[in-house]
């Protein structure tokens, strides 16, 4: 069986704590390869690696760095489906989806590209006699992420692009679920000319967390993952005096207003709801209709499509629509909430607890769930699922609707349908939702803006990718000029003097 290694200084490097994690083929259920947990010990080691390294990297000019990440970009689109399959075989999703996973992230890194005018300081000339002031954008130093399971390319090139683009050296600490491509990403990168010791992955589980938020020489932490972790991440980075910034769950919720094209929200609905087997923080899983009519056509419209869905490994091509979910502990998650569902009364319209696939009846398949007539009461309301299950919620009003989006706990993302621009702008106006979709369903900003939620969805001051990640792995520094400006009398200057 395939074991899988760390990658520090330039090198595959085999575990040393005799710790592994099993890898699984999420379309068999069978284990395909083992992954090493780091000890303490290996992460110290992969931060002095990257300590000594990073200020050679830190002294190449911006534009050089740049051209790096040019290569880089190259190199990725050269092996956009060999990442893409390998990224198929790890999590399950489908190749389309694989290759947007990848695609998403490439695109952080052609915006990165523009470092040395997103890292351009500021000047004032005057600003007394004599005296000009100016700022710079320094690297921090060191900096990690710890990514998660749904996005093995895109998130990690979310953090590592920018904060390498800034000067900094970084260690990736990927999900344990899915590391193969991570391992990739940094391999290419050093191909396309990044020094040894400025990109590593160390693979591991809670210890290796802990190791990155208690070590002094690491600057800044990205995390993305559950709103629980994502708490501790930031409590326990920020107490040890660490910049860090932490991404949680979700409960997306899209408004249908009565005036929507029916057809245009259900096809949005179908695909933001049960693409990627539901694994997306951005995955649409509240369906607010306002009105029982409205509620009634959309229902209408969704069981037809949603019973047409195909599931399947993503060996099988374009035939599949989602594959599918990433371990059985996953899967038991899932239709333990949707039996929840039923026992606290919500109505379940199309039922995919009994879904099987044949040759693939071990694999992690979950079928695609609709709910109707779910309140806010029940655990399927309040809980993230992260799997192919959507929710309906009749509300009575617009204003029922949008009070909905904005008590949930969680302010990912959220949208509404609707052909009305006054309804639209209002909407986007007054929820206290990070990102919101106007007949957009999954809003997710292009690489030129930023990635971030409210409320319970996100925790620290800056959000991902964009002009807020060049803020994020940089420090201003300050600096306050003045030089001679008098007549060289007898051996020395008079200086003016200073209002």
């Amino acid at each position: 069986m395939q074991e899988l290694t760390h990658y520090i200084n330039g090198s595959h490097v085999k575990g040393q704590s005799g710790r592994f994690a099993d890898i699984y083929n999420p379309a068999t259920g069978e284990v395909q390869a083992k992954v090493p947990l780091a000890s303490v010990a290996e992460m110290a080691m992969a931060v002095d690696v990257a300590a000594d390294a990073q200020p050679g990297w830190a002294a190449v000019n911006p534009q050089r760095r740049a051209r790096v990440l040019m290569k880089f970009v190259d190199l990725l689109n050269r092996d956009m489906d060999k990442l893409a399959e390998a990224l198929s075989r790890e999590h399950g999703k489908t190749f389309p989806d694989a290759k947007g996973d990848v695609q998403r992230g490439l695109e952080v890194v052609e915006y990165c590209i523009g470092a040395p005018q997103l890292l351009k300081g500021e000047f004032t000339d005057g600003a007394g006699p004599g005296i000009d002031i100016y700022s710079m954008r320094q690297a921090l130093g060191v900096s990690a992420g710890i990514t998660p399971f749904n996005f093995p390319a895109m998130i990690p090139m979310w953090m590592f692009a920018p904060a390498i683009a800034c000067g900094n050296a970084f260690i990736l600490k990927p999900s344990e679920r899915d590391p193969s491509v991570p391992l990739m990403l940094a391999e290419l990168f050093e191909e396309a000319g990044l020094p040894k010791g400025i990109l590593q992955v160390v693979n591991g589980d809670k210890e290796a967390v802990d190791a990155i938020l208690d070590h002094p020489t690491i600057q800044s932490i990205g995390f993305v993952g559950s709103t629980p972790i994502a708490e501790y991440i930031y409590g326990r980075g920020c107490s040890n005096g660490k910049r860090v910034q932490c991404f949680g769950g979700a409960k997306n919720h899209m408004i249908v207003m009565p005036d929507a094209d029916m057809d245009q929200a259900a096809d949005a609905l179908v695909g933001a709801g049960y693409g990627a087997a539901g694994e997306r923080c951005m995955a649409i899983s509240v369906a607010v209709p306002v009105g029982d009519e409205t509620a009634d056509k959309l229902i209408e419209k969704l069981v037809p499509r949603i019973e047409k869905l195909k599931v399947g490994p993503y060996t099988a091509g374009d035939d599949v629509d989602y594959g599918p979910v990433v371990t059985s502990a996953a899967k038991e998650k899932i239709l333990g909430l949707v039996q929840s569902g039923v026992d606290q009364g919500a109505e379940l319209v199309v039922d995919g607890r009994g879904f099987s696939l044949q040759g693939y009846e071990d694999g992690f398949f979950v079928g695609p769930h609709l709910f109707d007539k779910v309140t806010p009461d029940m655990d399927i309301y309040k809980q993230e699922i992260f799997g192919p299950v959507l929710s309906t919620v009749r509300a009575q009003s617009y204003d029922e609707a949008l009070k909905l989006a904005m008590d949930h706990e969680m302010g990912n993302g959220t949208a509404i349908f609707t052909r009305d621009g006054d309804t639209a702008r209002d909407f986007a106006s007054r929820v206290n939702v990070g990102m919101i979709g106007i007949n957009v369903p999954i809003p997710v900003p292009l690489a030129y803006h930023t990635f971030g939620g409210w409320k319970k969805s996100a925790f620290g001051d800056l959000n991902q990718h964009g002009p807020d990640a060049f803020k994020f792995y940089t420090r201003t520094k300050t600096v306050t000029s003045r030089w001679p400006s008098g007549l060289k009398e007898g051996g020395e200057f008079h200086f003016k003097a200073m209002d």
